[in-house]
C-alpha cells in the first residue's frame, strides 16, 4: 500500500486539471484507444470506448444476449436472406436522420480492407436497401452466427463520412491519420467533445439519444496511466472514480481500502503465444544454420512443456487467471469439452529431450514481441516465459511496446514470436476460427494469423463450419478443427483472462464478460 500512496502525488498532477462533478465518471487503464475510427481497429478497449458513440443493429444486454438495437426487428427468411426494420426517428450527433443509407454504407466500408472487423462484416453477405427503414441482408453462403456478426458493425453516417473524407477507415498500421482518427458522428449515447491522444478523451451525454439511461453519468473522462501505483493512488486519493485494469497483486489490498471496493469476473479472452511458421530464416533471431526452428513440432512442443503455468497463475496473477489448453475465447466455444481444454503437463525434462532430438539442444536466440498496456500483466507474462525458455538455453529478448506500435508490428508480420489475446462478447469458435486460426487468405480470412501457419487439414474443417447450417454436423466440424489445430500446437495457449475492476464505493458498473464499459448503465453518487 505504500507504494501506492507515495504515487498519490504523480496521480494528482497528472488528474489536477480535471474538475470534480457528481456525475462525471473520471476513469482511467493503463492504455488508450488507438483511434476513434471505429472499423479501423478491433481491440477490446478501442471498442469499448467506440461503443459509446457508435451503434449497431443489434446490440448485447447485461448478460451478452443480443437484443434489438438500431434495429426493432428482423426475419430470416431464407437460409441466404435476412431483412430487418430500422428505428424511426434516431438522429445522428450533428443531427442527420439515421437511415438504410447509412446500414449500407457502413457496411460497405468496413468490408474495406483497410478495417479490421472486415473478417466478420463479409460474411454478412450484400447489403441492400429495400426503402428508408428496411434493409436487406443477401448472403452468398450460410452463416450459422450471421447475428453475432451483425454485432460487430457500429454504423456510421453516409454524409458525414463524404462530407470529411473518411469513406474508407483509416490505414492504421501504416498510421495514416484522418477526420475520423480525433473525430466521431454516431447515435449513441455519449458524444465524444474532445480526444488528446495520450492525454485525455472527453465525452458528455446525448440528450437526443432515443433510449433511457439507466445511470446518471452526464460526462466521461478517461485519462490512461500507464503505472499501476499512479492509477491505483489516484483511485485511493478520489482523483479517479474508476479503474479499469488494476494489478492482480493489488486486489488483496484495495479490498481493506476505505472507500473502494473491486469486482472480478472472468473475461472471454485466451492469452496465447503465436509463432512464425512460415519463413525459412526467422526474422530478429540468431539460430545455427539460419533455420526456422517453430517450423519444427518438436520445437513448439517443448515450448509449451517448458512453461509452468500454475507458477503463472499462482505468482504472477495473484490466482486471477484460468489456464487452458485450448484457443477458444470461453470454454463455451469448445462445447466445455476438457479434453479439447486440457493443457500439456509441464515437463521440463521432456522438453529438453525434444529441443536436444529437434537439433537444437544448445537452444538459440529470438525476441518475442508483447504489448506492455494491453493484457493483464503482458510485459511480466513475456519476462517469465524467457526466464522458463531460458531452461531450455533459449536467449528470449523480450520487445515489450504500447499497443499503438505493437499492433501495427503485428500486422506487418513483423515479428517471429509474439503475445496476442482473443476474445470479446462472442462466444461461438468462428470467429477465433477463421480470423486468427485459418490460412491467411482474401476476404479477410487468417487476418490475424500473424503467425502465419499453415495447415490445409485445418483449413478445410473451419471453412466448413463457418457455412454449415446442421448445428450437431457444425459441432462435429469446430471439434475436429480444434483437435488438429490443437496436435499441431500451431499456437501455445497460456490462460483465459479473469478480470479485476476497482472503483470508488459510490458507483455502479455493470461488468460484463467482454469487459466493456457501458455508460449508459452507469451511476455515480447514489
Amino acid at each position: 500500500m505504500k507504494q501506492l500512496l507515495t504515487a498519490a502525488c504523480l496521480a494528482a498532477l497528472l488528474l489536477a486539471a480535471t474538475p470534480v462533478h457528481a456525475q462525471t465518471l473520471r476513469w482511467a487503464s493503463q492504455g488508450d484507444p488507438m483511434t476513434m475510427d471505429p472499423h479501423a481497429q478491433n481491440e477490446g478497449l478501442t471498442n469499448s470506448m467506440n461503443q459509446q458513440v457508435y451503434e449497431r443493429l443489434v446490440e448485447r444486454d447485461k448478460q451478452l444476449v443480443i437484443v434489438p438495437g438500431l434495429a426493432t426487428e428482423w426475419q430470416q427468411v431464407s437460409p441466404l436472406l435476412w431483412r430487418f426494420k430500422l428505428r424511426p426517428g434516431v438522429k445522428f450527433h450533428d443531427g442527420a436522420p439515421f437511415s438504410a443509407d447509412d446500414v449500407v454504407f457502413s457496411a460497405r466500408r468496413a468490408a474495406e480492407p483497410s478495417s479490421q472487423i472486415s473478417p466478420y462484416v463479409i460474411p454478412l453477405g450484400e447489403v441492400v436497401k429495400i426503402d428508408a427503414l428496411t434493409v436487406e441482408f443477401r448472403l452468398k453462403a450460410v452463416n450459422p452466427v450471421f447475428l453475432q456478426h451483425l454485432d460487430t458493425l457500429f454504423i456510421m453516417n453516409k454524409a458525414w463520412c463524404e462530407t470529411h473524407k473518411v469513406q474508407k477507415p483509416l490505414d492504421y498500421k501504416n498510421r495514416e491519420e484522418t477526420f475520423a482518427s480525433t473525430n466521431a458522428n454516431g447515435t449513441g449515447p455519449y458524444m465524444l467533445t474532445s480526444r488528446a491522444p495520450g492525454i485525455k478523451t472527453r465525452y458528455k451525454r446525448n440528450p437526443a439519444w432515443w433510449q433511457a439511461h439507466e445511470g446518471n453519468v452526464q460526462e466521461i473522462e478517461y485519462t490512461p496511466i500507464a503505472n499501476d501505483a499512479t492509477r491505483l493512488a489516484a483511485l485511493i486519493s478520489g482523483e479517479l472514480d474508476f479503474v479499469h485494469d488494476p494489478a492482480p497483486r493489488d486486489i488483496a489490498r484495495l479490498r481493506g481500502v476505505s472507500g473502494v471496493k473491486v469486482m472480478v469476473g472472468p473475461e472471454n479472452r485466451v492469452i496465447f503465444i503465436g509463432m512464425d511458421q512460415a519463413r525459412d530464416k526467422l526474422l530478429h533471431a540468431k539460430v545455427p544454420g539460419d533455420k526456422n526452428p517453430f517450423k519444427d513440432i518438436r520445437v513448439r512442443r517443448a515450448l509449451y512443456q517448458a512453461i509452468d503455468i500454475e507458477t503463472i497463475k499462482t505468482k504472477l496473477m495473484s490466482g486471477l487467471a484460468l489456464p487452458t489448453g485450448g484457443m477458444t475465447a470461453s470454454p463455451l466455444a469448445s462445447f466445455n469439452d476438457p479434453v479439447l481444454d486440457a493443457r500439456l503437463p509441464f515437463d521440463l525434462s521432456a522438453a529438453r529431450r525434444l529441443m536436444a532430438e529437434a537439433g537444437y539442444a544448445d537452444g538459440f536466440e529470438v525476441t518475442i514481441d508483447c504489448p506492455n498496456n494491453r493484457y493483464v500483466n503482458d510485459e511480466e507474462i513475456c519476462t517469465a516465459l524467457a526466464a522458463m525458455w531460458a531452461q531450455l538455453k533459449i536467449k528470449l529478448k523480450v520487445n515489450a511496446q504500447p499497443r499503438t506500435l505493437y499492433f501495427p508490428k503485428l500486422e506487418k508480420l513483423d515479428t517471429s514470436l509474439y503475445m496476442l489475446g482473443w476474445g470479446g462478447a462472442i462466444t461461438d469458435a468462428e470467429t477465433t476460427l477463421t480470423p486468427v486460426m485459418r490460412n491467411r487468405g482474401e476476404k479477410g480470412i487468417g487476418l490475424y494469423n500473424y503467425g502465419n501457419s499453415r495447415n490445409d487439414h485445418f483449413d478445410a474443417l473451419a471453412a466448413a463450419s463457418s457455412v454449415e447450417a446442421d448445428p450437431k454436423q457444425r459441432e462435429q466440424l469446430i471439434r475436429a478443427a480444434l483437435t488438429e489445430w490443437k496436435a499441431q500446437l500451431h499456437t501455445l495457449p497460456l490462460h483465459r483472462q479473469v478480470i479485476p475492476w476497482a472503483m470508488r464505493s459510490n458507483v455502479s458498473l455493470v461488468h460484463r464478460a467482454d469487459n466493456f464499459v457501458v455508460m449508459q448503465w452507469v451511476t455515480v453518487g447514489k
